[in-house]
């Protein structure tokens, strides 16, 4: 079940509230009754590494059967 952030109008406090996709937003807290309005944030997305560049997914060298690498034994 997703996590939504919302805001107290009044005092600016944020809260983060659990309940499904199909849910309408709320209006007021569920524990408190304050009024409250849904908040947009952006996701968590961290790309870490080096990078991604067009070389990461060449295909393999005419002359490798399928790669691994390793030795039998």
């Amino acid at each position: 079940m997703p996590t939504y952030v919302y805001k107290n109008i009044e005092t600016g406090e944020t809260y983060e509230i659990k309940q499904s996709m199909r849910d309408e937003p709320l209006t007021t807290h569920p524990e408190t009754g304050a009024a409250i309005k849904r908040v947009l944030v952006a996701p968590g997305i961290a790309f870490r590494g080096s990078g991604f560049y067009a070389t990461d997914s060449r295909p393999a060298p005419k002359g490798d059967a399928g790669g691994g690498g390793g030795s039998a034994g």
